[in-house]
């Protein structure tokens, strides 16, 4: 598969199982610098998510004799990520989300040897200027701001007073979930906790995701009057602290004509991946989706 034997004269292994031996170095190498990263709390900085793929494009770039750098990194790049569940305990979804990115710098880095080998006047070490961006989040004064505010609205059927009423009657989750967030991310499995005066409770159970198992999101109704009501977090062990830190929900609702009734609501959470111009994007995009899901299953009267 990877090539010819060893050459019968010099006894030393091909161009071909050399490049074999760089992808399992490069494999063994991704797994401990993911685990190490984890251990120093860095596992959602971009020492994660952008650090761990300049290293691992550096070492299969440079197999050797392989025709193009871009060629053996895609190659061995795709390999590691295949390999890395049972590898580094991770589960599909975060490798999907974070494959582009690996292929992105990979690609990025292994361009620069390629014109180097060509001798284009590229210098291969010119792409270290994509080590500075492997530091965002390690520390706050090496972060961009993470808090975040997304807003669904949506126009009921139904008053203002049936609105409010399934509110205070709390969450179905049975509703269908929106495509998306169907893709392996926590589902909301139970609920405890009605009413909307101020104080009141919710509890709700979170199916585990990934390595993690089952947990609860706990919100209290800090403030609550005539077509407005406020949620605040209490706590979060469920998997979706590791992406974000869900800290407050605003419904607000008018009726906008007989019978039809408009809901906005809005969730304020806190990013917790890095880089932000990458997974920014990612995260307003799935709290929408999860604004969307709670009007239907929190507020639309059935």
């Amino acid at each position: 598969m990877w090539g010819d034997e060893l050459d019968k004269d010099s006894g030393w292994p091909t161009p071909a199982q050399w490049r074999l031996v760089a992808i399992v170095a490069a494999c063994a190498l991704g797994g401990a610098i993911y685990h190490q990263l984890w251990g120093w709390g860095l596992g959602t900085t971009s020492a994660m998510f952008i650090g761990l793929p300049f290293v691992l494009a550096i070492l299969l770039a440079l197999t050797p004799k392989a025709k193009s750098a871009k060629g053996a990194t895609v190659k061995g790049i795709a390999i590691v990520l295949l390999t890395a569940a049972p590898l580094a305990g991770e589960g599909y979804l975060c490798i999907l989300f974070a494959s582009p990115l690996f292929f992105l710098v990979g690609l990025a880095i292994a361009a620069g040897i390629d014109a180097e080998r060509r001798d284009q006047g590229l210098r291969a070490w010119a792409w270290l200027a994509l080590l500075p961006m492997a530091l965002e989040g390690v520390t706050p004064t090496l972060s961009f701001p993470r808090s975040e505010s997304v807003t669904s609205v949506r126009i009921v059927r139904g008053s203002p007073a049936d609105v409010e009423r399934k509110l205070g009657a709390g969450l179905r989750p049975e509703t269908p979930l929106p495509l998306f967030l169907r893709i392996g991310f926590p589902r909301p499995l139970a609920v405890q906790g009605t009413g909307l005066a101020v104080n009141d409770m919710r509890r709700i159970h979170f199916s585990g995701a990934e390595s993690d198992g089952p947990g609860d999101l706990v919100l209290r109704v800090a403030k609550s009057g005539p077509g407005y009501l406020r949620f605040e977090r209490v706590s979060d062990d469920s998997h979706l602290r590791q992406w974000m830190a869900w800290e407050v929900s605003e419904v607000r609702w008018r009726e906008v004509s007989p019978g039809r009734t408009e809901v906005r609501w809005t969730i304020q959470f806190a990013r917790r991946l890095d880089p932000a111009w990458y997974f920014g994007p990612w995260e307003r995009f799935a709290v929408k989706q999860a604004a969307d899901y709670l009007i239907a299953a929190d507020a639309e009267p059935r």
